[in-house]
């Protein structure tokens, strides 16, 4: 008569397990850390229908993340972790069911890959975001270029309002100390900016000799003021 006397502690236990440089679906080396929360439900059978049931579900949690780590690529390892947890506690829970043991929940730690792989995974989301903000700004060009062709049409036929733009738009670049706007001669033809440099120097040249005269008109008015006293 055989006789079998061990305590089965029926609490929830956390195993962890890894597995070590495992190639995924697309060929690239990754180590894999995780855990798995069981329990025995039936004492009976884990103790005599194996052998170190803890050990067996150790080793069984490896075996199923290998396999499921071979099934998926990279990307999806690193953006959908819950659900590679799913698929190995479902495969583990099958295989430990027979023992009198149920496997709860299967989380992903951790996804180690190489550090040669993570500088260019890097660059190569540096590249897709330098893509996009061009393809953001040739939007962008293409919503101005619109914008301006329908208020072209407003200008058209208004020569009043065109001038009026034109003027403004040279206000505003003066209007910053310092600023200097190079503007073409045919549209200095038409807003009329030579005639109006003209006036605006002649203006200044005329203040100018009001001021030299000033002096002048001030030395007069004091002789003929000592000549009347």
């Amino acid at each position: 008569m055989d006789k079998v006397a061990q305590f089965v502690d029926q609490r929830i236990r956390v195993a962890d397990f890894s597995a070590e440089t495992t190639l995924t679906s697309d060929t690239v080396p990754v180590n894999v850390d995780a855990i798995a929360f069981w329990l025995v439900w039936d004492a009976e059978k884990a103790v005599l229908e194996v052998e170190h049931f803890d050990q067996a579900v150790v080793l069984s949690a490896q075996t199923a993340l290998r396999n499921a780590i071979g099934k998926h690529d990279l990307a999806t390892l690193l953006s959908e972790r819950d659900k590679l947890g799913s698929e190995i506690q479902k495969v583990l829970d099958e295989k430990t069911s027979a023992w009198g043991i149920t496997t709860q929940a299967v989380e992903i730690r951790d996804v180690i890959i190489p550090k040669g792989l993570e500088d260019a995974m890097s660059r190569q989301a540096q590249a897709e975001r330098e893509r996009q903000s061009r393809i953001i700004l040739g939007t962008a060009e293409t919503e101005i270029a619109e914008k301006f062709a329908t208020a072209s049409k407003h200008y058209r036929n208004n020569a009043v309002a065109l001038h009026l733009r034109a003027m403004n738009m040279v206000f505003e670049g003066l209007r910053q100390k310092g600023s200097m706007i190079i503007v073409p001669s045919t549209a200095v033809e038409t807003m009329g900016l030579g005639a109006l440099g003209g006036l605006t120097a002649f203006g200044q040249q005329a203040e100018q000799e009001l001021k030299k005269e000033e002096p002048e008109t001030d030395q007069d008015g004091g002789a003929q003021a000592e000549s009347t006293a």
